[in-house]
């Protein structure tokens, strides 16, 4: 066997001794597993929506296209009545959206009280949404916008836009009541039988243990109804709401040009994507907050 080469003294290697290169440091190990993912994805998405941009714009009909729907000067024209438009959608959400909550709430509440005494009011809230969950939010808009208001009830407004508003609000709390019922009864039944051996009524039971634990548990479902709900508030254009999409339709009628609608859209767009991606966050984070309660 040949002997392999000895160091010289001091730790230098002899003539002709091979030199070991250093592993590579854990730090550029680490900036390239972290780098060249983000790398793939950019260029990915960027090819891929190039070449769905360059199929669509090589189309015979694009230019005529492009002129009736991405015509920048109709768009700034329709841009100042859309937004006025736009306003007036987003208080009817809000207006919506914070009258859903409390009545979806009342009704999830009756119909997951179980004492006896509360049995008409279970059939009363199951009658209900199993109506307004049965009839889509645009024949309650039409419904609930001529047919009421055509009534001339004395003591009632007559108003499209609050009628419209009050179907809205009926709809969806149909929905929204069962999300916070499903929440109501994935607390553990050893929450109830705790509250009564403390000496609390039922009413004091589902107000001060249970309801904490359940809108806790569904806030994630809760964003997605939100974000639904800003965009079904479109639907009161069609009893002459001149919300956004009623402006972009009546500018749309007057210049035979649909580029108001996409202005309508777009704005649309900037509303919902923030709260679609917060909804995004508000559901991974209940997700981490479930994984370490339950490791």
């Amino acid at each position: 066997m040949t002997d392999m080469p000895s160091a010289a003294p001091g730790g230098v290697p002899p003539d002709g001794a091979a030199v070991r290169t250093p592993a590579p440091p854990r730090r550029r190990n680490e900036w390239r597993a972290a780098v060249l993912p983000t790398a793939i994805s950019i260029a990915s998405v960027v090819i891929v929506f190039g070449l769905l941009g360059w199929w669509i714009t090589s189309a015979p009909q694009w230019p005529r296209v492009q002129l009736q729907f991405f015509n920048l000067d109709a768009m700034i024209a329709a841009f100042p009545r859309v937004l006025s438009g736009f306003w007036i959608s987003l208080r009817i959400w809000l207006t919506a959206l914070f009258c859903m909550a409390i009545w979806a709430l009342v009704l999830a509440v009756l119909r997951s009280l179980r004492a006896p005494l509360f049995t008409p009011f279970r059939l009363l809230v199951t009658i209900y949404i199993d109506i307004f969950r049965g009839i889509p939010a645009l024949l309650l808009v039409l419904l609930f916008g001529f047919g009421i208001p055509a009534l001339n009830l004395p003591g009632l407004p007559n108003s499209g836009l609050f009628w419209g508003t009050v179907a809205m609000i009926l709809s969806y709390s149909a929905y929204v009541a069962e999300i916070y019922r499903s929440g109501i009864e994935a607390v553990h039944e050893g929450q109830w039988a705790a509250a009564k051996s403390l000496g609390l009524s039922e009413w004091q039971t589902m107000i001060y243990a249970i309801l904490p634990q359940a809108l806790r548990n569904v806030l994630p479902a809760l964003m997605n109804i939100v974000v639904a709900l800003q965009k079904d508030v479109a639907l009161l254009s069609v009893i002459g709401v001149r919300d956004a999409v009623r402006e972009a339709q009546i500018y749309t009628a007057q210049t035979f040009n649909y580029s108001s609608l996409v202005v309508a859209a777009a704005l649309f767009m900037l509303a919902t994507i923030p709260m679609a991606r917060l909804a995004d966050y508000v559901t991974r984070k209940d997700r981490e907050r479930r994984l370490q309660r339950a490791g």
